[in-house]
């Protein structure tokens, strides 16, 4: 039976990974899409023709960057920065703002490293790291000593009055762990505590509106979900949360006199730009602007989404129980990643996956399954096939 027609473009043409086989490690290094190809490689062309005589027609491109983004997660273009990765946002949150000897921030004893370290720094300031510990979400992985996801109640119990900053993923790396944000922002709002996200993991995959959620920040790093450039980033602020924030990084953009180089005044923008301290790699705005034209603003994220979750259960419905323990979250805490116990030995079977042109990666005892949307039911029910079979090849 052929599949039923597709709201999305899905050819070879608009993604041409497909073409060298399945791609199904989104969590990971994305292909790149062909609209963000195209632009970064129109802008590069350009520049290598004239340089600085050729700039004025790409004068727009950080605006451009600022409004499709805000209209990416129903927010206002003040509120977006271009950053390098999600490290680069979080230092420039954690390290700016304005703790005392005591206060406290709550994390996730398995966050990435990005979400983990800035906060640590902080215990130099005399910032208390509280984690949470791993728990199982489901009930049936308690045997399971890989990260599962961090509780709700933990987190209830462990908030004190000197708990200034709550800061997870919205998407655990190695389980696929959702956060329900809607829960945990209004938890922090009625605490006054300040809700950090790291969006890498969910930001081109799940809704995502800050504003909705009560975040306070969110950074990202836009090579996953997002399919841009190695070394674009994000960085999300509510106005009333970037007012608390002091300048840690300044340099020759921070200043709202612009090109006037040789005016000195203290003058630091008081929008998103407020961390756009110097230049940025403007092929990376152009590929960014490119994709959210051609992609994400293109179609609905409820319906990448929910194609997401489509794909997965497609894989799911093929997958022999007999030989592997997928790690199922309600639907409120399901994600792009879909962790896969398999009952062989999980490095092995990885690199098996590869002589059938199969992409997917590791982290601790699960292999990620994590397709995007222009994948088809026919992709996913060949790479459940090829799963089963080279789960018992000795």
């Amino acid at each position: 039976m052929s599949e039923k027609k597709s709201i999305f473009d899905k050819s070879e043409s608009a993604f041409p990974a497909k073409k060298n086989g399945l791609f199904l490690s989104h969590c990971a290094i994305s292909p790149m899409q062909r609209h963000a190809k195209e632009a970064a490689q129109g802008f590069l062309d350009v520049m290598a023709e004239g340089g600085v005589s050729r700039l004025p027609p790409f004068f727009n491109l950080l605006p451009r960057f600022h409004q499709k983004f805000g209209q990416l997660l129903k927010t206002g273009a003040t509120n977006i920065s271009s950053v390098h990765n999600t490290a680069e946002g979080m230092c420039l949150i954690a390290n700016g703002y304005p703790f005392q000897p005591g206060d406290e921030v709550i994390s996730y004893i398995h966050e990435f490293p990005s979400n983990h370290y800035p906060w640590r720094l902080q215990e130099k300031r005399g910032v208390k790291l509280v984690l949470l510990e791993d728990s199982d979400p489901i009930g049936t992985f308690a045997d399971i000593q890989s990260p599962r996801g961090w509780s709700m109640e933990e987190l209830k119990r462990k908030v004190t009055a000197k708990t200034r900053i709550i800061a997870l993923s919205h998407v655990q790396f190695t389980s696929g762990y959702a956060a329900d944000l809607k829960q945990l922002g209004l938890f922090c709002k009625e605490r006054n505590i300040d809700l950090v996200i790291d969006g890498a993991q969910s930001v081109g995959c799940l809704p995502f509106y800050p504003e909705e959620y009560n975040v306070s920040a969110v950074a990202v790093s836009c090579w996953k979900w997002l399919m841009g450039p190695f070394g674009a980033g994000l960085l999300y602020t509510s106005a009333k949360f970037r007012d608390k924030i002091e300048l840690t990084m300044v340099g020759s953009s921070s200043m709202q006199q612009g090109l006037e180089y040789l005016d000195h005044t203290w003058n630091p923008h008081v929008d998103g730009r407020k961390f756009e301290y110097s230049t940025l790699p403007w092929e990376h705005l152009a590929a960014m602007g490119g994709l959210l034209d051609g992609v994400f603003l293109r179609y609905s994220m409820d319906d990448i989404y929910l194609e997401v979750l489509h794909l997965q259960d497609v894989f799911l419905k093929n997958l022999d129980p007999d030989l592997f323990r997928p790690l199922l979250f309600q639907d409120n805490h399901r994600s792009g990643i879909l962790a896969i116990l398999p009952k062989c030995n999980a490095g092995e079977l990885v690199e098996r996956l590869k002589k059938h042109k199969l992409v997917v990666t590791l982290r601790s005892e699960y292999i990620r399954v994590a397709p995007h949307f222009y994948l088809t039911d026919e992709d996913m029910k060949r790479a459940a096939e090829c799963f089963n079979m080279e789960a018992v090849t000795k």
